[in-house]
């Protein structure tokens, strides 16, 4: 138990620095605004997975809380600048969070008495309100200009302005150290057990004495608490909220990057929150084919790792604790190198189809990862799908040889763990 509280308090003390570390090892500025934004992303994912992974409940309309609490947020700091509302700019966030709490309360009082299917249909049809009413209501919702701020109000506080998007930063990162630690101790409570137990068996649960929708509900205003949290900062980090932070497209960003992070383990989401930004702010700069990559690398994980990356990291630290892991390298090395080459396949066909549809007007060649490709050429069209297809052919192989080898290592496990507890 003190082995296991020791561990506790050195993962949580390594996040904490590398939080405060963070801007002072990657100091550009798209460095920072990444940093924020990746702060903001772990909330919101985290506040999502509480649906998801610990309450079984598929949404499609979590942005409609992070959404409306950066419009509530926003609308809070304007008022700060104003002089109506005497609260510090550090707490505007706050606001945005009990602003998500309170459509919670209204929402989830419609869309948690169902479960499954039913429950997801209902937050798709609840976005879609949503969405519509800020394109109608342009007095709140600021028409598809949206609505603007200025976090720089009034004098200084011990040098803290807000202006610097570093100290923008600090400030997400309190938020989010302390919004992480908040969730994670949820996941310890009675009513965290309880939802995991709803997830599992709600016949169960009412049988002896619950009620599985009071439950939900109870967890989903919580979830609305954080999310609107998370767009508060969005607000404050940004200084605009349009209606896009309301839309079906960041619902499903919310739904794909937790998914592929791990729904099923607390730290699957932050691998997916920050997953979300890069994809977001760097794959996008790279091709205009990012969101096509996106579905083929969650096509990719539904396959073959569909409790995404955390689950992947979890098996192996499983195999490596028995002294296993050694001899699984040199195949996990080749099935990098095979769909290495596959990939590289499968991305030189997709830039060249996107380069005649888009940038024909440029000529036929374009440089792809260090290669010189020819669209107009049937020998860059056949080369690359010839190194797609034994790239990936290879990959299958060199795959089952793993899912082999994989067996017998985890036949092993098993009779060390028997043989231990014979012991």
């Amino acid at each position: 138990m003190k082995s296991m509280t020791k561990g506790r308090m050195l993962v949580w003390g390594l996040f904490a620095l590398v939080l405060v570390l963070a801007p002072q090892i990657f100091d550009s500025g798209l460095s920072i605004t990444m940093l924020s934004q990746m702060g903001i992303a772990i909330i919101a994912c985290l506040s999502y997975n509480m649906l998801l992974g610990q309450g079984g409940m598929l949404s499609f309309g979590h942005a409609v809380y992070t959404g409306l609490g950066a419009y509530m947020a926003i609308h809070a700091l304007n008022a700060v600048g104003h002089g109506s509302l005497p609260i510090p700019v550090s707490a505007v966030p706050l606001v945005g969070g009990f602003a998500g709490m309170a459509f919670a309360v209204l929402f989830g009082f419609v869309t948690t008495r169902k479960s499954g299917n039913t429950f997801a249909m209902i937050t798709l049809g609840m976005a879609e309100l949503v969405f519509a009413m800020s394109l109608m209501f342009a007095d709140f919702f600021g028409g598809e200009a949206g609505v603007s701020g200025n976090r720089v109000i009034g004098e200084p506080v011990m040098g803290i302005s807000f202006a610097p998007a570093v100290q923008v930063y600090y400030l997400i990162a309190v938020y989010t150290f302390i919004a992480v630690a908040l969730m994670f101790a949820f996941t310890g409570t009675p009513l965290g057990r309880m939802l995991n137990a709803v997830r599992d068996n709600p016949e169960r649960v009412e049988f002896i004495g619950y009620n599985p929708q009071r439950i939900r509900y109870t967890a989903f205003i919580i979830a609305g608490f954080f999310a609107g949290i998370s767009g508060g900062l969005a607000a404050l980090n940004f200084e605009i909220v349009t209606a896009e932070v309301v839309g079906a497209a960041r619902s499903g960003a919310y739904l794909l990057f937790t998914f592929l992070g791990g729904a099923t383990f607390f730290f699957g989401p932050i691998i997916g929150a920050i997953l979300m930004v890069m994809a977001f702010v760097l794959l996008s700069e790279f091709t205009k084919a990012w969101l096509l990559y996106l579905g083929l690398v969650f096509l990719f994980m539904v396959m073959y790792a569909p409790g995404g990356i955390a689950s992947l990291i979890m098996m192996n630290l499983r195999v490596a604790k028995f002294g296993k892991l050694k001899g699984l390298w040199g195949i996990y090395l080749a099935m990098a190198a095979t769909v290495s080459v596959g990939l590289f396949g499968v991305g030189a066909l997709l830039e060249m189809i996107y380069h005649r549809k888009l940038n024909a007007t440029l000529g036929s060649e374009l440089h792809y990862m260090g290669a010189t490709l020819d669209s107009a050429s049937a020998s860059s069209w056949l080369g690359m799908a010839a190194v797609m297809a034994v790239g990936l052919g290879l990959f299958e192989w060199v795959r089952r040889k793993f899912v082999q080898q994989w067996g017998l290592i985890q036949e092993d496990i098993e009779k060390e763990i028997k043989r231990r507890e014979a012991a």
